[in-house]
This record gives C-alpha cells, structure tokens and sequence, in this order.
C-alpha cells in the first residue's frame, strides 16, 4: 500500500498519475497546503522540506519497515523501480528519462512556478519578473517542442519523464504561452490529456479539492513562510 500525502498541484498530479497508471494500491491522505498542512509537525517526520507530495511505502521491497519518500523526482524514480513500470531497462534509454525527469525538477517547475506566482499570485506585479519568467517558461516549451519533434513521447516511450512534465503543460494559458506555437508540444499534450489514467487522477484531484479557494490568508501561508515561522509553527 502507497500512503500519498497530497494536494493537486503539478507536483502532486506526477504522482496519482504514475499510480493511476501503474494500478498500484494507494491511499490518499490530504495535505491542505493553503490551510498549513505542509508545516505539522507528522508531516515534517516524512518531508522535511515541508512540501509535498511525500509517500509511504508500507511494504518496501526489502521486506522491512514502511519508508518514506519525499520529492516529486524521488518518488517518480522510486515507484518505477519499484514496480519495473514507465523506466526501461535498457541503459541508454534509461538515461535520457532520467535527464528529462531531472530537467523536469530543475528548469520546467521551477520556472514555471515563477511564472505562476509573479502572474497571479504577487501582491505586486512586477513587469521585470514577470516577462523573465514568461520568456524563461517560453524557451523551456522550446526546448520539449524540438525534443518531441522526434518522439511519440519525451524520451521514445512514455515514461516518468512525461507524467513529470505534462503537470506544468495544463496551465499554459495562465503563464502565458500559446500551444499553437509548439505543434510538437500540442500533440504530445492531447495525447497524454486522454489517457484513462491522467483523466482518474485529475478526477481525484477535484475530489480532494473540493471546496477549496485561494485566500489572502492562505497566501501569506504557501508564499509568507521563513525558517522562523516554521520553526514557530512546528513549536505550537
């Protein structure tokens, strides 16, 4: 059983994605990162970095105690070794995945977090951070474009490497950029939208959600926090 500690953002959607896709047994604990979930001090013992998703495995492979996994990238890697699922074998193939999982985690979201927060979230829109993040989210859609220009999926066969990326494709529009500017891109995007699986997890995700609305306060929680207020929030 996959104990997933959860909120459907990007990096929560790679996770339901992978185990909707691989049919695992998991169970779906809400971390309500607008309402400070992400700071108990539970959630802290499997995810130090206060962010989620995490997991637990309750029957690692190694037969011995649950573990838990912190990290969208980690746990990705995780469950596909764990399952044989969606990371080949093949030593070259394995490679290109996972520099594509890395590109993920390193360029893609984080720059497209960016985007997302000086768009639409800054107390302040500032036109410098806004068109840096834009033009950086617009180069990095250039890049999967000519990637895919050459595969059905980012690294040959669908893998970790596309449900990592197709989370931070779906809100496009909000950072600004045009799929009919990337055809290559357009393509892989509605494929990967019509998988039964994807469908199933951004179902849940509206299911867990439900009800859910960004408030002034729950700014001040996922954008207002230092060392200090987590160590005082922990502390409580």
């Amino acid at each position: 059983m996959i104990e997933l500690y959860y909120w459907p953002t990007p990096n929560g959607h790679k996770i339901t994605i992978f185990l909707e896709e691989a049919e695992l047994d998991y169970r779906i604990v809400p971390v309500n990162i607008g309402a400070g979930d992400q700071f108990k001090p539970d959630f802290l013992k499997i995810s130090p970095n206060n962010r989620m998703p995490a997991i637990i495995d309750t029957a690692p492979d190694d037969g011995g105690e649950s573990i838990s996994i912190f990290e969208s990238g980690a746990i990705l890697l995780y469950l596909a070794e764990k399952t044989g699922k969606f990371l080949p074998r093949d030593l070259r193939t394995r490679k290109t995945v996972i520099e594509w999982l890395f590109w993920q985690v390193g360029g893609l979201g984080p720059m497209a977090g960016q985007n997302h927060h000086f768009s639409q979230y800054a107390p302040e829109k500032i036109p410098y951070a806004i068109a840096r993040y834009v033009n950086e989210t617009n180069r990095l859609y250039g890049v999967l474009d000519r990637q895919l220009a050459n595969f059905e999926y980012i690294a040959g066969e669908y893998s970790i490497a596309d449900m990592a990326s197709y989370p931070w494709i779906v809100s496009h529009q909000k950072q600004s950029q045009n799929l009919d500017d990337f055809p290559n891109l357009k393509r892989w995007f509605e494929t990967i939208k019509n998988r039964k699986a994807v469908i199933k997890a951004y179902e849940k995700g509206q299911e867990v959600s439900s009800g859910s609305v960004v408030t002034e306060e729950s700014k001040k929680i996922l954008f207002g926090q230092t060392s200090a207020s987590i160590k005082q929030k922990r502390d409580e």
